[in-house]
């Protein structure tokens, strides 16, 4: 039999079939960045005979130790909120053993997002497990290696840092890998929000999603371990490590220059700041409920405003420019010069 390009490749593609990547484009797509140069028509004809084992091969269940692992990930879904239809984004952290997850609702999926909805799942258990499993968001991951290496965004490497958790990525194209949080953000889906449709507000969203996970989540019997969640977890609970002392900061962070009348531009609108700081340059942090705090070079503490809309107008506290009113000089005239020019007229 003549060689074929794919011969070196074969024992590559086995490996990929046998955890469940059976979709030849994306195993094209794997063996190519390899160095494969043949076609995608060799490759579908020796999958081909394969596929009569993928239907007779029985699917095996991964279960995890207790504290061992949490699977994190996010859903989406169209709903009313404040009477105009929203899209709203929701964080799902599932613990691999017990099956106890948390969930919380937030306008966006961006890393400062992403963490919070970490920490506050932590919070929630009242520990931290071993490894943290996420998909490949931006958030977390930044890009997987030919050699298999994955590269973490820095920011969640701090955040696995301050908490102590092993940071875990899942390969592309791997959605099995995490299948119990994929099946918690369904169930989100087709019990929370179908029994409320329509809310005041993410802070009101939050609050009945916190009431659902105590009265109706935790206290489902699962379908795999056949145990009430609530119960399971408590066997889980005293493996998950503590929670640090102090907790990770989420907020955004920028830097502004102050301007020469002694405020900074920030989302649309400007907030005022010592007067002394005046075209200096200030470090702000930006808390996810709307709080602007503001840091000297020395990182002190100068100013503290919420976050209102252009409308509202400039945010300003009157002793951040004292100084400035106090070295305002207006001249004084004498009226005389108004009565010589009238003796004129």
């Amino acid at each position: 039999m003549r060689p074929s390009k794919l011969d070196a490749y074969k024992a590559q593609v086995d490996q990929l079939l046998a955890e469940g990547v059976w979709n030849a484009t994306v195993i094209f797509a794997e063996i190519k960045a390899r160095g494969y140069t043949g076609g995608i028509g060799i490759l579908r004809d020796y999958i081909r005979p394969k596929r009569a084992l993928r239907k007779a091969k029985g699917t095996v269940r991964f279960e995890t130790a207790p504290g061992r692992q949490l699977q994190s990930d996010w859903g989406q879904i169209e709903t009313l909120l404040g009477g105009e239809p929203r899209r709203v984004h929701f964080s799902v952290n599932t613990l691999g053993y017990s099956r106890r997850f948390h969930v919380w609702a937030a306008a966006c999926e961006d890393a400062e997002h992403t963490y919070e909805g970490l920490i506050r799942a932590f919070e929630h258990f009242g520990g931290v497990p071993a490894e943290v499993w996420v998909d490949n968001q931006k958030a977390a991951v930044r890009s997987h290696g030919l050699d298999g290496q994955v590269r973490f965004n820095p920011g969640f490497l701090e955040l696995a840092s301050h908490y102590g958790f092993a940071p875990k990525a899942c390969r592309p194209h791997r959605p099995q890998t995490k299948g119990k949080d994929e099946r918690m953000v369904r169930y989100v889906k087709e019990n929370f929000f179908q029994r409320y449709r329509a809310f005041d507000s993410l802070d009101q969203l939050n609050r009945l999603l916190e009431q659902w996970l105590a009265e109706v989540a935790d206290a489902r019997v699962h379908g795999t371990h056949k145990g009430v969640v609530r119960e399971r977890f408590e066997q889980e609970r005293p493996h998950l490590a503590p929670l640090p002392p102090v907790r990770f900061e989420t907020s955004y962070r920028e830097t502004r220059r102050v301007a020469l009348d002694g405020f900074i531009d920030v989302r649309g609108n400007r907030y005022s700041v010592p007067a002394h700081l005046c075209g200096e340059r200030v470090a702000i942090r930006i808390t996810l409920d709307g709080l602007l705090k503001v840091f000297d070079a020395e990182g002190g503490l100068v100013a503290e405003h919420r976050l209102r809309p252009k409308a509202a107008g400039w945010q300003v506290v009157p002793e951040h420019h004292a100084r400035l009113w106090a070295e305002v000089k207006v001249e004084a005239r004498s009226l005389a010069c108004y009565e010589e020019v009238a003796s004129w007229t």
